[in-house]
């Protein structure tokens, strides 16, 4: 994932998600990264977390207009209103999918593998397209092709 990252950086370390809220965070920084340099999104990282409240998500669900408002003017996060939104709606997405598969894994494999995996990640979520739904799923220890074959099948299409 060298691109996706800078030569010198290679792939972003991986996790083992322990509750929702370790996807959220991970999810809302591939929202964040959509369209943004890695660097800037990395930078301010640690204060988006707290500005958004460690993505605790039932938190963030209930964020409303005053919040989204309050958000756009803190410099601690990258302020773009529709990015900003769209994590409190994939927060709440993310609730009721647990809510319905029993657990937020439980969803991300009831699909026949990565390619409807990604599919349904972006029909269900906002901001999150494919090089975003690859990235998510690789942090959060999902399989995934290697990089490189995934970059040559995308590049074919």
């Amino acid at each position: 994932m060298a691109s996706q990252y800078g030569s010198d950086h290679g792939p972003p370390p991986q996790i083992e998600p322990q509750s929702l809220s370790d996807y959220l965070d991970v999810m809302s920084k591939s929202v964040f990264q959509s369209g943004m340099s890695w660097r800037v999104v990395e930078s301010k990282w640690e204060t988006t977390r707290e500005a958004f409240e460690g993505f605790d998500p039932v938190a963030v669900a209930a964020f409303g207009d005053a919040e989204i408002d309050r958000l756009v003017e803190d410099t601690r996060v990258i302020r773009n209103r529709r990015k900003l939104q769209a994590v409190a709606g994939n927060a709440a997405r993310m609730i009721e999918l647990e809510a319905e598969h029993g657990s937020f894994r439980d969803y991300l494999h009831s699909h026949d593998g990565f390619e409807e995996t990604v599919a349904d990640l972006r029909k269900q979520f906002s901001f999150m397209g494919e090089t975003g739904c690859y990235i998510f799923l690789y942090v959060v220890g999902e399989p995934v092709p290697p990089h490189d074959e995934w970059e040559a099948a995308r590049k074919k299409r």
